[in-house]
């Protein structure tokens, strides 16, 4: 599919967004290290699909996605934020902006002003639009129009406006190097042991995880707006695609989700297996999560292949979503 849409108006062509390219190729050109012997460990290995459970499932989909922008199910206050701060360890920006770029994404999908639409380019969508600054989801004005409820709340705000979101990161990368040099020096009783053990843990933990939660959320808005199968005709491009929704453990389903916002399950044929989901059904039954948002329309599926027999309202300019 060739390119079919400009770049958003408010993007600065010949102004790179400095620090997330710094952070960017930091993260990427640091990945070789997992290649060296000393420093792989089946351990670190475990560690980025755990890691990708509980700072991307539980962090990004839960936390940021489906309770911060979505409000698809509610929970007690400090469960909201301990997902909240799962997700900052994924080092995607503070909740905050996150939440609002997200939003900005679901009022214009797919059109012009859609900060990550691969209808631009591929590589675009995927990551490309990190690189340049952009006076639309940019601006502090962005942020208290399409999260105004998080603005609002001082545990977000506090994170958002004095950066301290990146404080914890850096937090959470020390613990798991630390965690990593102590399990090192009780191990093997000496310095050296203790140094490669942490930046074993380190790199696989931190550094690898991180970028595979990165490429696998992208996905969602690059390969998950171009190829796939749509259960329903929406006013966008978004596909199903059961590659991402195992990658990302449910969030692939793309076209679902674009159909029924709100709603905290993204997988509605019973193939499309939603872990995400399944952990949510989970709280809800020990009480710690309700008002859980089902899919709004009973008859709602087709086959892949089969077309709807009567259009379903996707919401595509219901400003349900925006704050």
């Amino acid at each position: 599919m060739s390119a079919s849409l400009e770049r958003p108006e408010t993007v600065e062509d010949g102004s790179l967004f400095g620090s997330n390219v710094g952070v960017l190729l930091a993260f990427h050109l640091l990945l070789p290290l997992a290649l060296i012997p000393a420093l792989f460990s089946w351990t670190g290995v475990a560690l980025v699909f755990l890691g990708n459970y509980v700072f991307g499932t539980l962090g990004i989909n839960i936390g940021y996605h489906r309770l911060l922008t979505h409000r698809s199910f509610r929970c007690p206050p400090w469960l909201e934020h301990v997902f909240a701060v799962l997700g900052i360890c994924s080092i995607q920006d503070s909740p905050t902006r996150w939440v609002g770029i997200h939003r900005m994404h679901h009022q214009h999908s797919d059109t012009r002003p859609d900060p990550h639409s691969p209808l631009v380019g591929f590589f675009w969508g995927h990551m490309g639009w990190l690189f340049y600054k952009n006076r639309g989801p940019g601006r502090q004005e962005a942020s208290a129009h399409y999260a105004k409820d998080l603005l609002e709340d001082p545990f977000y705000a506090a994170l958002h406006r004095h950066r301290l979101w990146f404080w914890v990161w850096m937090a959470h990368a020390a613990l798991f190097f630390g965690a990593g040099a102590l399990a090192g020096w009780a191990r093997t009783g000496t310095g050296s042991g203790a140094l490669l053990s942490g930046l074993s843990i380190f790199v696989w933990g931190v550094v690898v995880r991180t970028v595979y939660v990165w490429h696998i959320t992208w996905s969602v808005n690059s390969v998950a707006h171009r190829w796939g199968y749509r259960n329903y005709e929406t006013t966008e491009n978004s596909r199903n695609h059961w590659l991402v929704a195992l990658l990302t453990n449910g969030e692939g389903w793309h076209n679902n989700h674009h159909a029924h916002q709100r709603s905290a399950a993204h997988g509605h044929q019973w193939w499309e297996f939603d872990l995400t989901y399944a952990t949510i059904r989970l709280l809800r039954a020990v009480g710690l999560a309700w008002d859980v948002v089902e899919p709004s329309v009973p008859a709602r599926l087709r086959g892949p292949h089969q077309p709807l027999s009567t259009p379903v309202p996707t919401g595509h300019h219901d400003r349900q979503d925006v704050a």
